[in-house]
């Protein structure tokens, strides 16, 4: 049965369930193909070029502002949660904070204005390629300020 999912004969009727007319339409497109992991979908050359293709532009833009990229792991410690066993992380924003903690002594340290290109798992019910399954790629900006006005500015020139 499980096996009878994965094969795509014939698009859906994107008036009768776009949700899965989506899908079928990555599918047959060969962007995406499943994995034996409920939620998690392998990203297909075509599929992961589109990716690398977003990524290239918005980098460009976000660099173009000043932003620097970074990267930080996976795992982060339970104790920035609760208190000593690791997770892995849904987003990075307990890592960004201890980092920034460690980092910034005085407002002469600010702005800092880091990106960062990762995955990121998540326990999503419903998954949909390049929107949100399981585990995911994508982009988390961590800025820190030294007025609420400069944050304001940062927020609406991202958006």
């Amino acid at each position: 049965m499980a096996q009878d999912k994965r094969q795509v004969d014939a698009i859906t009727a994107r008036d009768v369930d776009f949700a899965q007319w989506y899908t079928d339409v990555c599918k047959k497109a060969e962007l995406i193909d499943y994995t034996s992991v409920k939620g998690m979908f392998i990203y297909r050359p075509y599929g992961y070029a589109l990716w690398e293709n977003i990524q290239a532009e918005l980098d460009r833009r976000f660099k173009a502002t000043g932003h620097e990229n970074v990267y930080l792991p996976v795992l982060i410690p339970e104790s920035l949660l609760q208190k000593d066993r690791c997770a892995i992380r849904p987003t990075s924003e307990t890592l960004f904070c201890e980092h920034y903690a460690n980092i910034i002594h005085s407002w002469r340290d600010l702005p800092k204005l880091y990106n960062q290109w990762c995955s990121v798992l998540r326990w999503e019910k419903t998954s949909r390629p390049f929107l949100r399954h399981r585990e995911f790629l994508w982009q988390e900006g961590h800025t820190i300020h030294a007025t609420a006005e400069e944050a304001m500015a940062e927020t609406e020139q991202m958006l």
